[in-house]
């Protein structure tokens, strides 16, 4: 299986896109970048929810840029249980993002300040993330 996007989404000053993770259970979609870039995307299926695969038809119902990091997006990753977006920066900043209301929200903030994340990854029920840094800590 494969899957194939083509929405044309303005990203300000041209900015480096560094990192995408896809929600696939509710549409969802965050990209993060350079200068603290941060983007989160909704795709509404089609009207005609038959239409299936590459045919298939969405239309982008969000598009929110979220403010919280100042350096380069590097690392993000879903919460699909809780509907979460978590993210993480150059610095090593993590922040847990929350839908409330239509709109997205900071939820809790970690700050290491040791070392760089370069992975993370949520358990199946959504409870425990675990996070990997750049100086071997997990």
């Amino acid at each position: 299986m494969f899957i194939y996007l083509s929405k044309k989404i303005a990203i300000p000053n041209n900015t480096k896109i560094n990192c995408l993770a896809w929600s696939s259970e509710q549409g969802w979609i965050g990209v993060g970048g350079d200068n603290g870039l941060l983007k989160v995307l909704k795709l509404d299926p089609g009207k005609d929810g038959k239409v299936k695969g590459l045919a298939a038809p969405a239309n982008l119902s969000m598009n929110q840029t979220l403010e919280g990091h100042s350096g380069k997006v590097q690392v993000i990753t879903w919460n699909e249980n809780h509907q979460k977006l978590t993210t993480s920066d150059q610095s090593g900043l993590i922040i847990v993002w929350m839908l409330y209301k239509g709109s997205w929200y900071e939820e809790m903030i970690n700050n290491r300040n040791k070392s760089v994340v370069k992975g993370m990854a949520w358990n199946s029920d959504g409870q425990k993330i675990c996070i990997v840094y750049e100086d071997g800590a997990v």
